[in-house]
């Protein structure tokens, strides 16, 4: 709301060539209260003394001579083409006020003055000026306030979808967390769906399949031994390395499964990622083998040397041989076991561990024996 005082302290400007004019003016709006009155004679300082001072009122003069008040209302708006221009035209020519009404004029002062009319006219116009400032300062306002709330949307709609996002980022971090505890249940033949309180008939149901599984695989390594029971009978000592042969070939199997498994599990394994572990696992398969092979020959040189063997160097070469070749077989079965079954469309995670199993119990048998048959005579 526009007050009484703030219309006496609006900053007013008189323009008139007269000097008794402007002192004439002065008296009158100093009687009537108004506090900030200021005058100049010369039209050519006025824009310069509005932009300093942004007036609230100019009262103009139409005739001067070095430049009339047609022309400064022209530079006026030249300066500031935006403003709203305040300006109150004295003028003893009514014929001039159709002319300063299209440069942009808004009331008349009529020479001479009368000072009823003169106040009265000032207040008016000082009102205009004030409500259309007031007026445009809460435009101004509002607006800030529209992008103030405008920004606080964007604001809360990015913390929405940063929220959904972790929200959906715990949810896999829970599912990953619960298919981790599941692994090693399932790598021995228990599912998931299996919890303390499932019943027993469902819990039997759910693991007996997986023990028939393993003791047919199971049948398939001691057939081994049956195929080279000949070879056992003659060098009855290779029996003592048969149990180290295997524990060692599947706990190398066992390291790499785990690896690929997790991997698998947190989605490390992309398409050109595989073959790079295969042959990552086969040279540490490798290498561990030669090294723990070392190892195993110098105890069955020695074991048959207390025996009194001849060929207790020949069987140290075999034991080397089938170590060697065991861990390599075991280190790359454990990375392609895994991700055959997940080609396959199968769980990776439940049936690995037993056809691995299956395949370095048999490898080792077949390596043992089978390289005794062919290189001790």
């Amino acid at each position: 709301m526009i007050s009484a005082t703030d219309i006496l302290n609006s900053n007013i400007l008189i323009v008139d060539d007269q000097s008794t004019n402007v002192t004439l003016l002065e008296r009158m709006l100093r009687g009537a209260n108004y506090t900030s009155v200021s005058s100049t004679t010369n039209p050519l300082e006025v824009v310069e003394l509005h932009q300093k001072n942004r007036y609230n009122l100019i009262l103009l003069d139409l005739q001067m001579p070095t430049m009339d008040g047609f022309e400064v209302m022209e530079a006026l708006k030249l300066a500031e083409p935006d403003s709203y221009l305040p300006v109150l035209v004295i003028t003893a020519q009514p014929s001039h006020k159709l002319r300063a009404l299209k440069i942009g004029a808004t009331d008349f002062i009529s020479k001479p003055f009368e000072m009823a009319e003169v106040l009265a006219r000032v207040r008016n116009m000082l009102e205009v000026h004030l409500l259309h400032e007031e007026a445009k300062n809460y435009g101004i306002t509002l607006e800030q306030k529209v992008q103030e709330v405008e920004s606080s949307r964007d604001l809360i709609r990015q913390q929405s979808a940063k929220a959904e996002f972790l929200y959906q980022q715990l949810l896999a971090e829970q599912q990953q967390s619960f298919d981790r505890t599941a692994q090693p249940g399932v790598m021995v033949g228990v599912e998931k769906e299996e919890r303390i309180a499932t019943t027993w008939f469902q819990s039997f149901r759910l693991r007996h399949s997986w023990l028939q599984f393993n003791l047919l695989t199971s049948l398939v390594g001691g057939a081994m031994v049956l195929i080279f029971q000949e070879t056992i009978s003659r060098l009855l000592i290779l029996t003592v390395f048969v149990p180290v042969l295997i524990s060692q070939a599947s706990n190398t199997g066992s390291q790499v499964l785990a690896i690929t498994l997790r991997g698998l599990t947190l989605g490390e394994l992309s398409p050109d990622k595989q073959k790079m572990l295969v042959l990552k696992e086969a040279l540490l398969g490798l290498l561990n083998g030669i090294l723990v092979g070392l190892v195993a020959a110098l105890a069955m040189y020695e074991a048959a040397s207390l025996e009194h063997l001849p060929i207790a160097f020949m069987l140290a070469v075999v034991v080397f041989l089938a170590m060697t070749c065991s861990c390599l077989i075991s280190g790359i079965c454990g990375a392609v076991v895994p991700l055959a079954l997940k080609r396959f469309g199968a769980d990776p995670a439940t049936a690995s561990s037993i056809i691995l199993t299956t395949a370095t119990d048999g490898a080792s048998v077949a390596m043992l024996l089978g390289l005794a048959a062919l290189l001790v005579k």
